[in-house]
């Protein structure tokens, strides 16, 4: 009896996956159309505007949920049915744009910030809509435009001639979830090292829950793009250099933060090379990097902390996880407002915990929850010298913790220590595990 039902259990899987296979071959070719555009404007008003079209001969993408993001991210792209207005695909995403219309300089200057989307190549014309979202989750900036296959000024990307390797997993595009790893003030003399540090990083990111279960739904590439210069520019001490995708750190002023404007470029360095996920390896041991949902995960090679970060900075980019810390801070604008419940599944604001971690919670968990002694010390600083089980408390035991989203108080995390929140715990907590388990499931079943 238990053999029928697995058999069956197979037979019906077998077929939902047939099912998304004519679904996705009824409208869209085995390549990528890869849609540049700019987002300009500031922090009261905000604009998208066409750049240009390029088709590359791949599609590395999902084929099956092709109509449904998994995530509300701060941004959706859509290929919609003109005839029909029916849904074929759809994405959600973020952008570093969006994080700069938040802050003060956003508010008396206005900028524009290149972005890449990318989506399967149609069959037939089709309308591609774009909208950014506030913190509201409104609409703050929209353009829907036509995409017709045929048209002779979608140009085809032929290989660049870059150095690409396959450094872990299949060469399945179809069947795995593809990273890149891009190299980034890498000079020509570095390309050995460059191709240790992308093993270095996959075998960070394999080593870790829940990744490592699942290591064989994963490929990574590594791209190897020559700088003129090794290391990466410092604005704060007027240190620029000329590299690959002109990453910098002290974005928005901020120290730590690492990150490229310079994605039209870099997606041009990628070529040909299928991919659904970027890692930037910048080579530098300062520290930094960031990670942006949907769009970006970038790091440095050599700082002591380059495991650590590279997990926490790509469940960013691949789970769509929020920062759990927390500062004091006197700023009255917040990311996540009261009465807007936030789209990333690890912190809330109790607008609508039930769509959140409520059902993890043990019986009688007082919302919001009280956090245990051994958390009113400094914790990052102790974190080497607590047992097993003083961690496990710390990292495994679910609430409602105040204190996430860079918020001290109205936004709230799941564990009183995670990953998403300070470097020294090892491990994810049980929601920020979840919500990866169900994004790489959202991917590949």
């Amino acid at each position: 009896m238990r053999k029928v039902i697995l058999a069956l259990a197979i037979g019906l899987l077998s077929w939902g996956s047939l099912k998304a296979q004519d679904a996705f071959s009824a409208h869209f070719a085995d390549s990528t159309l890869r849609l540049d555009y700019a987002f300009v404007g500031d922090a009261g008003h905000q604009a998208i505007y066409l750049r240009k079209m390029l088709r590359t001969p791949v599609w590395a993408g999902r084929r099956n949920h092709l109509s449904r993001p998994l995530l509300q991210g701060n941004g959706q792209i859509r290929v919609t049915d003109p005839a029909t207005g029916d849904c074929l695909y759809s994405n959600s995403f973020s952008s570093l744009f969006q994080e700069w219309t938040v802050v003060p300089e956003a508010k008396h200057t206005q900028k524009a910030f290149e972005n890449t989307l990318l989506v399967p190549f149609p069959k037939h014309p089709v309308n591609v809509e774009v909208t950014l979202t506030d913190v509201y989750g409104k609409v703050s900036a929209r353009i829907v435009h036509p995409v017709n296959p045929a048209d002779i000024l979608i140009r085809p990307i032929a290989h660049n001639g870059g150095n690409a390797r396959l450094v872990f997993g299949k060469d399945a595009p179809q069947e795995v979830i593809d990273i890149v790893i891009l190299s980034e003030g890498y000079a020509g003399a570095d390309e050995a090292k460059f191709f240790q540090d992308a093993d270095r990083a996959a075998d960070a990111l394999f080593s870790h829950e829940p990744f490592a279960s699942n290591r064989d739904k994963f490929a990574v590439r590594a791209v190897f793009a020559p700088s003129a210069e090794s290391g990466v520019s410092v604005p704060r001490k007027g240190d620029w250099r000329s590299t690959a995708t002109s990453s910098h750190f002290d974005t928005f002023y901020t120290d730590r933060y690492l990150t490229t404007s310079d994605v039209w470029h870099m997606a041009d360095l990628l070529g040909t090379v299928p991919y659904e996920h970027i890692i930037v390896l910048a080579n530098t041991s300062l520290y930094g990097g960031g990670g942006i949902y949907n769009s970006l995960t970038i790091m440095n090679s050599d700082h002591p902390t380059f495991v650590p970060v590279l997990v926490h900075e790509f469940g960013h980019a691949f789970g769509g996880l929020a920062d759990e810390y927390a500062y004091a801070s006197e700023v009255s604008d917040t990311l996540y407002p009261a009465g807007t419940e936030p789209w990333e599944p690890n912190i809330t604001n109790l607008t609508d915990f039930a769509s959140k971690w409520q059902d993890l919670l043990p019986e009688g968990t007082p919302v919001p929850t009280p956090v245990d002694e051994l958390e009113k010390v400094d914790v990052r600083r102790i974190w080497r010298t607590l047992t097993p089980e003083q961690k496990t408390l710390l990292n495994q035991k679910p609430g409602v913790y105040e204190g996430a989203g860079y918020e001290m108080y109205g936004v709230y995390r799941p564990v009183q220590e995670c990953r998403m929140r300070i470097n020294e715990c090892e491990d994810f907590c049980p929601v920020c595990t979840r919500a990866i388990i169900r994004m790489i499931d959202y991917y590949t079943e």
